[in-house]
C-alpha cells in the first residue's frame, strides 16, 4: 500500500482520479485549498487508487492519509502524464537546471503570455515603421538602437518599458500605446565592455523627446540606482525640454520634479556620459549640461531654450539650426568631444568610459627614440605639444577633449603602460604657451575630473607662465588662472610633471601643482629652460642699467645676447637639478619608464565627499 499524506491544513477542493484509476508518477491527484492558494497533490510513483479518506469540502491537517493506493508493476501501458517544464527538468529527483526559455513565444502559449508579447511589441522599433522611416531620412539613429550599439549584445534590460505619456484625459489608450511607447524614453541597465552602467536615451520619435511626468519618474528611478550602486552613465540627451501636454497630473508648474537635483547629486560619485545629436534643448540641455563629458555630433544644435521659447521671450523668430549649433558649442567648450555622427558618439563614449574601468594588460608602446625629435633644438622655435603626448601615451589610447576651447592647454585621457591617467600639456603654438583664462579654467576643471574618479594626472610643462597685458585682465584672468592652484591643492591622485622646455613663473608651478615640490616626481628634459620669468624679460628688467648704458644698435644687442645667454646657463635643467630643485634631468627616450615607477609608487587618496567636478 502507497501513503499519500497531506502536506498542510488544508480544504478539499476536488479529487481528479476516482477509485480504482491508475495514475503515473507526477499525475495530479486532488487539489487542496489553504490561504486561498490551490495546491496540486501529485503522484510520487505509478500507482492504483483504492480509496479516498476525504471528499471534496472537507478540512484535512497536516500529515492527514488522503488516500489509500496499491503500487503498478507494469506501467507501460499507462499514458504519460502532462508535466510543467519545471517538472519536466526536475523528475525523478532530478537536479538538473532548466534551459533559459528562448525569447519566442512557443504555439500553444499562455494567454498572459500572448498579453505581454502584444503589448512589448508596441514599444519596439518595428511596431512604428513611419516613425522609424522619419528619423533614418534624417540621417539619425533611434533611441533604440543607440543603446543598442553603446550596450553589449543583449545586456540591456529596460526599466519602464510600459509607461505612455500622461495624456489619459485627452487621449485613448489604445492612442497612447501606440505612439507614446516609453513615455519618449528607454531606460535601463547594460554593460559596456563589460562594466554595469546606467543607459537612457530620450526617444526623439516620440512627442519630439520632450521631458514628461513618467519619464521624469523612469529617469529618477534609474539614477537612484547609479547614485546606490555607482554605475557610470550614459545618457543621450536629444529633445525639446518639458513637456506641457501631459494633463493627468495635477500640478501647474511641475518645478517640483527632482530629476535635475539627482542627476546633479552623481556629479564627483560616478562617471557620467552626455550625448547630443539632432536637437537639446531646454531641461535635455539642463541634463546634457550636468554631465562630465558631452559628445555631440557635428549636426547637433545644443541651447537652454528651443525657438519656442526664444520666440515666447520676444527675443526673436530663429530656426531650431540658428540655436547654439555644434560649431559654436565646440568652439566655447560646451562640447568636449565632436564627432560626425551618433555610431562615433558611441565609440567616444565607449572610449570615455574604459579609462574608469581599471587597467589594461594588453597594450603597444609607442616608439620611445621619437621624443627625443619632439622638442626643436632651436629654443626659440614652436613645436606641437600633442606629438609629445601621443609619444608617452599606449598607441591608440589617446582621447582629447575639449580641443578647440582653451587652446593654451591640451587635456586628454590617456593610458600609459595600460593604467589610465589624465594628461595636460602647454601648447606652444597658442600665445607661446603661457595660460589665459580660458586655458586655466580648462585644466582646472580636467584636473577635478581625474581627481573625482582616481586617474593620476601627467603634466607636460611648456610655458612662460600666466598671460599677462590690459587686455588680459579684462578677462578675470586673476580668478581664472587661480583656479589651478586651488585645484591642485585638492588633489588626491598622484601628480607627475615634466618639462619639456620653458617653466617660468607662475604658471610653471600652477602646471606643477602648485610648486615643483608638490608634485610626486618633477623632471625635465635637457631642453628645458627655468626661470621666476622669461629669460629675455629677465634681462630686460633685471639689465636694464646696463643696457641702457651701451650705445644703442649692434653693441647694445651683444651684450643683451650675452646677458641671455648666461641666464639660460644658470637656468638650464642641468642646473637646476643640481640646485635640487626639480628631481631630474632625464633623456626624453626614458620618460616613460620615469612615469610607470612614478605612477607605480603613487597612491590614490580616499574619496572627499562633497567635492564637486565643475560643470565647467
Amino acid at each position: 500500500m502507497q501513503a499519500l499524506r497531506a502536506p498542510l491544513q488544508a480544504r478539499v477542493v476536488e479529487w481528479l482520479v476516482v477509485p480504482g484509476a491508475m495514475v503515473r508518477a507526477g499525475d495530479v491527484l486532488l487539489i487542496l485549498e489553504a490561504m486561498k492558494m490551490e495546491h496540486e497533490i501529485r503522484a510520487g510513483t505509478d500507482l492504483r487508487v483504492t480509496e479516498l479518506l476525504f471528499a471534496a469540502g472537507e478540512m484535512v491537517q497536516e500529515g492527514d492519509l488522503l488516500c489509500t493506493s496499491t503500487p503498478v508493476q507494469d506501467s507501460s501501458h499507462l499514458p504519460e502524464p502532462e508535466r510543467t517544464p519545471f517538472q519536466e527538468a526536475t523528475k525523478a529527483g532530478s537536479a538538473s537546471v532548466m534551459t533559459p526559455p528562448s525569447n519566442a513565444m512557443p504555439s500553444g502559449a499562455r494567454d498572459d503570455l500572448k498579453r505581454l508579447e502584444a503589448r512589448t511589441g508596441f514599444t519596439l522599433d518595428a511596431s512604428r515603421p513611419e516613425a522609424v522611416a522619419k528619423r533614418h531620412a534624417l540621417g539619425l539613429r533611434t533611441a533604440r538602437e543607440n543603446l543598442a550599439d553603446l550596450c553589449d549584445p543583449g545586456s540591456f534590460v529596460e526599466y519602464g518599458a510600459l509607461a505612455v505619456a500622461a495624456q489619459r484625459s485627452r487621449r485613448s489608450e489604445e492612442d497612447l500605446i501606440q505612439n507614446t511607447p516609453a513615455d519618449g524614453m528607454v531606460t535601463g541597465l547594460g554593460t559596456v565592455q563589460g562594466q554595469q552602467v546606467v543607459a537612457m536615451a530620450y526617444d526623439a520619435t516620440v512627442l519630439a523627446g520632450t521631458q514628461g511626468m513618467r519619464n521624469h519618474q523612469k529617469t529618477d528611478r534609474m539614477l537612484g540606482l547609479a547614485l546606490q550602486n555607482q554605475l557610470p552613465v550614459v545618457l543621450f540627451a536629444e529633445g525639446g525640454g518639458g513637456r506641457p501636454g501631459d494633463v493627468d497630473m495635477p500640478i501647474v508648474a511641475g518645478l517640483h520634479v527632482s530629476t535635475f537635483a539627482s542627476f546633479a547629486r552623481l556629479n564627483g560619485q560616478v562617471p557620467i556620459v552626455g550625448i547630443a545629436a539632432g536637437r537639446c534643448f531646454a531641461g535635455n540641455a539642463a541634463l546634457l549640461g550636468c554631465c562630465d563629458v558631452i559628445i555631440a555630433t557635428a549636426g547637433s544644435n545644443i541651447g537652454m531654450g528651443g525657438p519656442a521659447m526664444v520666440e515666447g521671450g520676444g527675443l526673436g523668430v530663429f530656426k531650431p539650426e540658428q540655436i547654439g549649433p555644434a560649431s559654436v558649442q565646440h568652439a566655447n567648450g560646451v562640447i568636449d568631444i565632436l564627432v560626425d555622427d551618433e555610431a562615433q558618439a558611441v565609440v567616444a563614449a565607449k572610449h570615455y568610459l574604459s579609462f574608469f574601468q581599471g587597467a589594461q594588460k594588453d597594450f603597444a608602446a609607442p616608439p620611445e627614440q621619437a621624443l627625443r625629435e619632439v622638442v626643436p633644438e632651436n629654443r626659440l622655435r614652436v613645436y606641437d605639444a600633442r606629438t609629445a603626448m601621443q609619444g608617452i601615451a599606449d598607441v591608440g589610447s589617446l582621447l582629447q577633449l575639449r580641443t578647440v576651447f582653451g587652446l593654451g592647454i591640451h587635456t586628454a585621457l590617456a593610458r600609459i603602460g595600460g593604467r589610465p591617467v589624465g594628461l595636460l600639456a602647454n601648447n606652444p603654438q597658442h600665445l607661446g604657451g603661457a595660460i589665459d583664462a580660458d586655458a586655466a579654467d580648462k585644466a582646472a576643471r580636467f584636473m577635478q575630473l581625474c581627481n573625482a574618479h582616481g586617474l593620476p594626472l601627467v603634466s607636460l610643462v611648456d610655458t612662460p607662465g600666466f598671460m599677462v597685458g590690459p587686455d588680459i585682465e579684462a578677462t578675470a584672468q586673476v580668478r581664472h588662472v587661480s583656479r589651478l592652484f586651488v585645484a591642485a591643492a585638492h588633489l588626491r591622485v598622484p601628480y607627475l610633471s615634466v618639462v619639456l622646455r620653458k617653466g617660468y613663473g607662475l604658471g610653471a608651478m600652477a602646471m606643477t601643482a602648485g610648486g615643483f615640490h608638490s608634485t610626486l616626481l618633477t623632471a625635465a628634459w635637457p631642453t628645458a629652460e627655468f626661470g621666476a620669468m622669461g629669460l629675455e624679460g629677465a634681462v630686460r628688467l633685471g639689465y636694464r642699467k646696463e643696457l641702457e648704458a651701451v650705445p644703442a644698435g649692434h653693441e647694445r644687442q651683444a651684450l643683451y645676447e650675452q646677458l641671455v645667454a648666461r641666464q639660460y646657463e644658470n637656468g638650464s635643467a642641468l642646473h637646476m637639478a643640481s640646485t635640487l630643485e626639480i628631481d631630474a634631468v632625464i633623456d626624453p627616450a626614458q620618460t616613460r619608464n620615469w612615469l610607470l615607477q612614478g605612477l607605480q609608487a603613487g597612491r590614490v587618496g580616499p574619496g572627499q565627499p562633497g567635492r564637486a567636478i565643475d560643470t565647467w
